[in-house]
């Protein structure tokens, strides 16, 4: 008699990852300008602790190509000097790193605790009706994805959206969605009303 449970190792799905791999991507090399950006900020690290500058590295990948694929963290680990599964360990970790291609503008709702109690599950729900896509999907012109993140840490003036990683749009209603993706479609990210914590 055993306390062990009986383990189906027969099963298909036993061992498949549910693990998503990145695109694996066109070819991928840093354009000149880039790679001199990345070796600017190498050099503010010892020889030996180049690969600390790894972050900035896929932030430029992101904004060269609009996504780090399979070849693009490949290339990363031989300019860095690490192994490609560093690279995607980085990758897969950050929610601000895409694995995909996406839109020109990604909104991202917050939907921790005080977002989702003013309406962030509503408003994403109107988003994606303005949008005619799901969360986690690019529209088909290539101009919006919709995700849902974690906390952005602006609680006191959810619901709160984020375009970009970068540029914040505070208290928007789900009965101000469609309007706000109108927004955006006519007047880019000045359709965005920032941080109010954020001073120039």
């Amino acid at each position: 008699m055993s306390f062990h449970p009986a383990m189906p190792y027969g099963t298909p799905l036993w061992h498949r990852s549910a693990r998503k791999l990145a695109d694996e991507g066109p070819p991928f090399a840093f354009t000149e300008e880039n790679r001199a950006r990345l070796e600017a900020i190498a050099r503010r690290y010892p020889p030996d602790r180049r690969r600390s500058a790894l972050l900035p590295a896929l932030y430029l990948v992101q904004e060269q190509q609009g996504y780090i694929s399979r070849r693009a963290m490949a290339h990363v680990a031989e300019v860095i000097g690490c192994t490609p599964a560093e690279v995607e360990d980085v990758v897969s970790y950050y929610v601000m790193f895409f694995t995909r291609p996406v839109g020109r503008y990604v909104i991202q709702v917050c939907r921790t605790l005080s977002c989702a109690l003013r309406g962030a599950g509503r408003v994403t729900e109107e988003l994606s009706k303005a949008l005619g896509i799901g969360v986690g999907e690019t529209d088909p012109a290539g101009e919006f994805t919709l995700m849902e993140m974690e906390c952005l840490g602006a609680c006191d003036r959810a619901p709160v959206v984020m375009i970009n990683n970068e540029h914040w749009h505070e208290r928007l209603r789900p009965e101000d969605a469609a309007a706000f993706v109108e927004a955006l479609r006519t007047k880019g990210l000045a359709a965005v009303s920032g941080c109010h914590l954020r001073k120039e």
